[in-house]
């Protein structure tokens, strides 16, 4: 059986008040990012977004536990807030949206939210659902054959549970005992079809079991319960014990992309029962709680990022499209 984790205090991860105030100041900007890029799309400057809103907190709690310059990132399309823990910034997010030449994931080659950088150690993944997961493996079979000194984290959704990327990336990662920590942010929907028509268990951690190494289950809307949760599994892969699987609960609160209507398959009643547990407000109140701000300052947190991310949007709006005559490179092979 999975372990399930809760609640635990800052003092406890050895974080400062100013660290908690730059996670809840990046959960903001990834809400404030996925809020634009909606209406980017509604005004037919944006083709395709994938909301962030409702998994900030996972997200943030989860990559804060990786070291910048050390650790490799695999995240997943809905991974706004794991990429600005990263390196990325709300700038090079919409440089990707509008495909500009500047974007740094593909140079405006790639669908939105197909995140990549050389520079950050993020490693771009592919369309197809859950082919990130055995990427995330091989990597780390590269990292233990070579003795380096790094962790693997791979992220995605409980729909990527049910391919056959999924349970060979976490096999051979078992068999191994590989560098990596498998993280799924289960909102209970693979787009439309909900998580009892994807598996007969109720949660995807007890699935660790049959790959030989623990699964972990926690709170996906308490940031810190899920900084915990991570620090644990990336000091226990750093230190050659192996892979951990961790089990997000969290929930999505706008459709799976702007393309999806999700009110053909849930109800706005449960989707206002899930915005009670919002992670942004949560994490608030714990701030609140231990003086560390007050309501004023929350709304000043929010317009000094809503216009910073404003101005960067107007520059990637403004940046350079690519030039035509690239259009082949990266396709096939160049002096």
């Amino acid at each position: 059986m999975a372990t399930r984790l809760s609640d635990t205090s800052h003092e406890a991860l050895g974080l400062s008040g100013d660290d908690l105030l730059s996670m809840y100041r990046t959960m903001v900007t990834a809400r404030l990012c996925d809020e634009a890029a909606f209406r980017l799309n509604r005004q037919g400057k944006a083709p395709f977004v994938v909301p962030v809103s409702g998994h900030e907190g996972c997200q943030v709690g989860t990559a804060w536990a990786l070291e910048r310059g050390r650790d490799i990132w695999l995240p997943y399309y809905r991974d706004v807030a794991v990429v600005l823990v990263a390196g990325m910034t709300p700038k090079d997010i919409f440089l990707g949206l509008f495909a500009k030449a500047d974007d740094p994931s593909s140079g405006g080659r790639q669908m939105p939210s197909h995140w990549g950088s050389r520079r950050l150690s993020i490693i771009s993944h592919s369309s197809p659902i859950g082919t990130q997961l055995p990427h995330a493996a091989g990597i780390g079979y590269a990292v233990k054959y070579r003795k380096e000194d790094a962790v693997v984290a791979c992220w995605f959704g409980e729909g990527a549970t049910s391919e056959g990327d999924w349970h060979e990336g976490l096999n051979f990662a078992g068999i191994h005992r590989l560098p990596v920590v498998f993280v799924c942010e289960n909102n209970h929907y693979a787009i439309s079809v909900a998580q009892t028509k994807q598996m007969a268990v109720e949660n995807v951690a007890d699935r660790a079991a049959g790959y030989g190494f623990p699964g972990v289950i926690m709170d996906g809307n308490d940031v810190l319960a899920c900084c915990r949760v991570m620090k644990e599994a990336v000091e226990r892969a750093r230190a050659g014990e192996g892979p951990t699987l961790i089990e997000a609960k969290t929930y999505r609160f706008q459709p799976h992309t702007s393309d999806d209507d999700d009110r053909t398959y849930r109800t706005r009643e449960e989707v206002e029962r899930a915005r009670h547990n919002d992670p942004l407000i949560r994490f608030a109140g714990y701030l609140k709680e231990h003086g560390l701000i007050d309501d004023p300052g929350l709304q000043a947190v929010q317009a000094e990022l809503k216009d910073e991310i404003d101005r960067q949007i107007d520059e990637a709006w403004n940046a350079p499209d690519p030039d035509p005559s690239t259009l082949t490179r990266h396709l096939f092979a160049e002096p």
